[in-house]
């Protein structure tokens, strides 16, 4: 019992920060690329048409070394003037962190407030980490979410999703109704029809 009690805290300890750490790259970077205020405009009024587009887009960001940290990639992105939302259509974001490990996510649709304070992932949200080998003390297993929504708070690190979601941690698999993280308090709730598959390591 006590593999399936130090299985479920990793599982708890890791999947959350990786996608804080991944949705906050990625709203970073489409902060940085909404163009810029000129300043004061007259005033007309608003109306729900798009004000600019991406197309097939491709960004980077690179750190101080000049190592690649985010790359996102949509087929078309719009921003509507009377929202404070901008829309990406395909969304891709591959992030490396500071020891260049890889986690990937996507979805049919992506939404990130003008602040960078929420990102939405919607439609066939997957967010995957591959594992890490080397020494047992940092290696971690492949780690997957799946499910049609996926709600990220940046500013208070929150993630929720109210539709049925699914965790993978290495051969390990949950299932539940709904899912509601608070990574400051090192909560995890999963709600609903709650179900997991602990599969024990190879002796």
């Amino acid at each position: 019992m006590s593999i399936y009690k130090n299985v479920w805290e990793r599982f708890l300890l890791y999947l959350p920060m990786v996608f804080m750490g991944l949705l906050a790259l990625g709203s970073y970077w489409l902060v940085r690329s909404t163009p810029p205020n000129d300043g004061p405009v007259p005033a007309r009024p608003v109306s729900h048409q798009p004000d600019y587009f991406m197309q097939k887009f491709s960004a980077r960001t690179f750190d101080a070394t000049g190592r690649m940290r985010t790359e996102v990639l949509g087929e078309k992105a719009r921003h509507y003037p009377d929202t404070p939302w901008l829309e990406i259509d395909g969304i891709q974001i591959r992030s490396f962190d500071a020891q260049g490990r890889l986690t990937m996510a996507s979805a049919k649709r992506g939404l990130t407030k003008e602040d960078s304070s929420e990102v939405q992932l919607l439609g066939n949200a997957v967010v995957v980490r591959e594992a890490i080998t080397g020494k047992q003390a940092n290696a971690a297993p492949r780690m997957e979410y799946r499910g049609e929504f996926l709600h990220a708070f940046m500013n208070t690190e929150k993630i929720k999703s109210h539709l049925p979601v699914e965790l993978l941690h290495g051969n390990d698999r949950f299932t539940a109704d709904s899912l509601d993280f608070d990574n400051a308090g090192q909560v995890l709730q999963l709600r609903g029809r709650v179900h997991g598959t602990l599969v024990p390591k190879p002796q």
